[in-house]
């Protein structure tokens, strides 16, 4: 089970990241993940998104983890169960992540209170992520419904 939730969690991650980088190129959004959470710990852009997109593929191996316990709870594993908890995963991170969580964290993200002076690497991604484009609220619940149905797909409960 942990091996295919590893597995899972691996490609689920991977059509995610490519999904957004497509949606980026496309100009639907500016979101820009590897690097929102690269800049946590560096200031260099190039090495913050080499960092974050490193981050990224483990903490979507271990969401991948969590939703096998989901799964497990449940009694069930699908590419419609894991979908629609993408959805919810979707929600709540463009509600309550990126918002109240990121920012408390973020050392080089910008905030209302944030001084003239002060040098943001960071655009706080703001309500639904809208800070990053009208289409952002779309291609992270787009991106996170793939994510869900390939790890529900993948994982055997």
């Amino acid at each position: 089970m942990l091996a295919s939730a590893i597995a899972g969690g691996f490609l689920g991650t991977l059509v995610f990241s490519t999904l957004v980088k497509a949606a980026s190129e496309l100009s639907l959004t500016r979101m820009d993940l590897p690097l929102l959470l690269g800049t946590t710990v560096t200031d260099n852009r190039r090495k913050a998104r080499a960092i974050g997109f490193c981050f990224h593929l483990s903490l979507g191996i271990l969401f991948a983890i969590a939703y096998t316990g989901l799964f497990q709870i449940v009694g069930r594993s699908s590419w419609w169960l894991g979908a629609l908890v993408g959805a919810l995963h979707a929600i709540f991170t463009a509600t309550v992540l990126v918002n109240v969580l990121l920012p408390v964290v973020h050392p080089r993200m910008a905030t209302t209170e944030t001084a003239a002076n002060d040098i943001a690497l960071v655009e706080p991604p703001g309500f639904l992520m809208l800070n990053y484009g009208r289409g952002t609220v779309l291609v992270n619940l787009v991106a996170h419904i793939a994510y869900g149905a390939i790890v529900g797909l993948v994982v055997r409960s």
